[in-house]
Order: C-alpha cells, then structure tokens, then sequence
C-alpha cells in the first residue's frame, strides 16, 4: 500500500481477489519516506475500505525524508538500514529510550491482537507475564493463515528499507 495514497483502487482489486479465494496476506505499508507519508492513515484506510484487521509488526523509525529503519515490535529492537549500499546492509539494536517509548502502545496493540487468537497467550497476557517472542510467531502465523489478521510491515522499497523483514515474513507466517 501506497503510504500516501492509501488503499488505492488497484490494491483493494488484489485484496478481494485474495479475499474470494482464500488467501492469507501480508501487507507492505511503501513509500514510508515520502512527503505526506501516513502509517496510520494507511492502517484506518485498510480497515475502513477493506473490512481488514491489520496488525503492524513493524513500525516506521522516522518519518519521511528522516525514514532510516523501522521497528521490530516482536523482537523490540531497530533496524537501520545503510544508505551507502542501497539498504543491504542492516544494522539490529535494542531500541533507545525514545524509540522504546514510541514502540510500546503499538506493542501492546500486537500482543493483545494476538492473546484474542490464542487461550495460552491470553492467559499469559491478563496473568501479567512476559511473553516469549516465540510465542508471538506462532499465534501471528496461525491468525494469518486463518485469516484472522493481516501482519503489516513499514518501509520504503525503492531504498530497501524494511524488505528484509517483510521477506522474512512470507516464509515465517505463509504457507510453504
């Protein structure tokens, strides 16, 4: 999806053909670096005009023109990627305070979207316990491929940011 387009008429063709036949979905909010760029925007639009429930696993770090990375919501950590060499290069840190701070309602949003998926993580959500991130990947996948919910991911493609992880998840949490 267009981050500043929104659910354009092309991407909502896709998505009810997916839809019709069944197919689990990831979604790529792009162009995360542009002017008027708007994650959320992207994420109410989904909802709204798809009938989705999107879920972000990863979340811009910058806005716009200053979009250098995003966040891991499940492994709470940043991923910077290097412009020197178009984003092949990727650096993982624990977030900083700031990023930490930013993260943390997006987090909480995550892992109550799953814990409606899955008793065990539910129990473990209202009992207060920190839950393991393993945990986290097996009730994403099987919300996803139950069609429950629909992993989302932030980047900007034409600079490889957040490409990685959103291939990671096509392996992690779609059929084979």
């Amino acid at each position: 999806f267009c981050a500043v387009g929104g659910v354009e008429p092309q991407s909502e063709t896709v998505w009810r053909q997916a839809e019709n036949f069944g197919i689990p979905k990831l979604a790529f909010i792009n162009k995360l670096d542009r002017p008027g760029a708007d994650f959320a925007m992207v994420l109410d639009a989904m909802r709204r005009r798809l009938g989705a429930n999107p879920v972000p696993v990863t979340i811009p770090l910058g806005k716009e023109d200053a979009l250098r990375g995003v966040i891991d919501l499940i492994r709470q950590e940043s991923l910077v990627f290097d412009e020197a060499d178009l984003g092949r290069s990727v650096t993982r840190a624990p977030l900083t305070d700031e990023e930490a701070a930013v993260a943390a309602p997006w987090r909480e949003k995550l892992v109550e979207a799953l814990a409606e998926t899955d008793d065990d993580l539910l129990q473990a959500y209202l009992g207060g316990e920190a839950i393991a991130e393993e945990a986290l990947h097996k009730a994403l996948r099987a919300a996803t491929l139950a069609g429950g919910m629909v992993p989302v991911f932030a980047g900007a493609a034409l600079r490889n940011i957040g490409v990685q992880p959103l291939l990671d998840a096509v392996v992690a949490y779609l059929p084979s």
